[in-house]
């Protein structure tokens, strides 16, 4: 058999690393065509099938998985070398999916630590709702809101969290009410929250007597922005109110609150990522973090 040609390994790994031709094609400067003959080329030598179409994006067969799997490290390498013989630092591209609230009340604040402490790193972060097709978007890891039941995934649990109620200072002082004092008030509802507050009422023995109040989001940071305001009272998670909490923008009005714990946060990815330094790196970083608010 003929030597494979190198150009043709790596567009293969282009593609297998983004999963997909056209994203590669981009990168490449050449069109989805070109890229779609150059992969058949190397199918062609080697005598097995790498990709399989799903739709409008590829997924690897087997005996892709397996040939990405042997080179992807080799390839990292040889772009750092060439970098280096160029005089260019290597910089990579980690993408990040997370929710709205968690992008913007969890993550923002200590993103700049990440990319101070790993300056070949930077980041896309995506703050969206929407859980990643890894099959079809070129998403490194994600941050998923929800239970944990993603079969086929690795899922890691970000941390546990506490939901409590919370206010402005404004419309009632720290430990000023009863827990059937919140029904006097109106209620803000996060309607996607796996808290909610029926659950967080029964926990505290309250039954309430008529309709309450309420208003009700999308978004939990949209919530948590609302009992700044002075809108109403708010059950929500301390690990979104972090800043909130620590600078007495909001307060938790009930003397001895019952606290509801789960996690709802999850660090989401396909297991061969874990291949990845980039992944390995945020993981960590993820834990470390993890680690530094459960000693808080």
């Amino acid at each position: 058999m003929s030597q494979v040609p190198i150009r043709s390994i790596w567009v293969f790994h282009l593609v297998a690393r983004s999963r997909s031709i056209t994203r590669a094609a981009g990168e490449l400067g050449v069109t989805p065509s070109a890229v779609s003959q150059q992969i058949q080329s190397l199918e062609t030598q080697l005598g097995v099938s790498l990709l399989a179409k799903v739709g409008r994006g590829v997924v690897l067969t087997e005996a892709g998985e397996r040939f990405f799997e042997s080179i992807d490290e080799s390839a990292e390498l040889i772009t750092e070398a060439t970098n280096a013989i160029r005089g260019y630092r290597s910089v990579t591209t980690l993408t990040i999916r997370a929710t709205p609230t968690l992008s913007n009340k969890w993550l923002l604040p200590r993103l700049e630590q990440f990319l101070a402490a790993n300056p070949d790193l930077e980041v896309r972060l995506d703050g969206t709702n929407e859980p990643t097709d890894f099959n079809r978007e070129a998403v490194d890891v994600e941050i998923r809101h929800g239970d944990g039941k993603w079969p086929g995934l690795f899922v890691e649990g970000l941390t546990e969290e506490s939901f409590i109620p919370v206010c402005s200072p404004e419309l009632a002082g720290p430990g000023s009410l009863e827990a059937s004092d919140v029904l006097g008030y109106r209620l803000i509802h996060s309607v996607k929250s796996q808290a909610q507050w029926p659950r967080w009422l029964a926990l505290a023995g309250v039954e309430p007597r008529e309709r309450w109040r309420r208003v009700l989001f999308d978004r939990s940071h949209m919530a948590i922005d609302a009992a700044a305001g002075g809108m109403g009272i708010a059950l929500e998670s301390t690990l979104m109110m972090q800043r909130e909490l620590a600078a007495g923008a909001v307060v938790c009005p009930v003397k001895t609150p019952p606290e509801i714990r789960i996690v709802t946060q999850w660090i989401v990815c396909p297991r061969d990522h874990l291949r990845h330094k980039k992944v390995r790196t945020f993981l960590d970083w993820l834990r470390a973090e993890r680690s530094a608010g459960a000693k808080a």
